[in-house]
């Protein structure tokens, strides 16, 4: 069986189940892409990491991360081997003293943790062949799409504050547990920097 590497491109909100995501995976060197509804903990989790922003205190994953490295494990490889119904299965492979062990686990959590451990994601062809389509969407225009009313007209309103306010704010948000809004904050700071 042929494996095929995939890298998380992002999340969007999901047009078919409210309060779900859809984490998308793009497949290397492939125009596809391959969407998986997720939780909003999940997404939340991934988002965090995706973003680079610091929570006050640590997420489960950033737990397990955490756990993991203070006992020498290791993260080595996420393979989501099976798609049945709609369900994406995934297997995490650890290394612990030159052994490694299978762990079965929901394929959300899998990615998330592969974020942390900065490991490989890998599905089958097959996978691929069912699930993966093909966007033809720009960066930006994705972008809005996934942005919510409330926070366009956050955007808009980000633009009377000054990169120092935007700062407080987006560490207000954080504190908050309110990640989109950080993320929302970081990126209108971002843009004025490169400007």
């Amino acid at each position: 069986m042929d494996k095929v590497k995939l890298e998380v491109l992002g999340l969007s909100y999901s047009q078919t189940q409210a309060g779900a995501y859809a984490l998308i995976l793009s497949v290397e060197n492939s125009e596809q892409r391959i969407p998986i509804i997720i939780g909003g903990f999940e997404a939340q989790s991934i988002a965090i990491h995706l973003e680079k922003l610091k929570p006050p205190r640590p997420l489960t994953h950033d737990l397990f991360h955490t756990l993991a490295n203070t006992y020498k494990l290791k993260l080595r490889e996420v393979f989501i081997y099976k798609l049945e119904e709609g369900v994406f299965y995934a297997k995490l492979y650890f290394e612990e003293n030159g052994q490694t062990s299978v762990i079965d686990s929901r394929t959300s959590d899998a990615v998330a943790l592969a974020l942390r451990f900065n490991c490989p994601i890998y599905t089958t062809e097959n996978i691929v062949e069912k699930a993966g389509i093909v966007l033809n969407v720009t960066e930006e225009s994705e972008r809005e799409q996934n942005l919510s009313k409330d926070s366009k007209s956050e955007l808009r309103d980000f633009l009377k504050y000054s990169i120092a306010e935007l700062e407080a704010l987006m560490q207000e948000a954080i504190n908050n547990e309110d990640y989109e809004k950080a993320s929302i904050i970081r990126d209108e700071i971002n843009k004025r920097s490169n400007e």
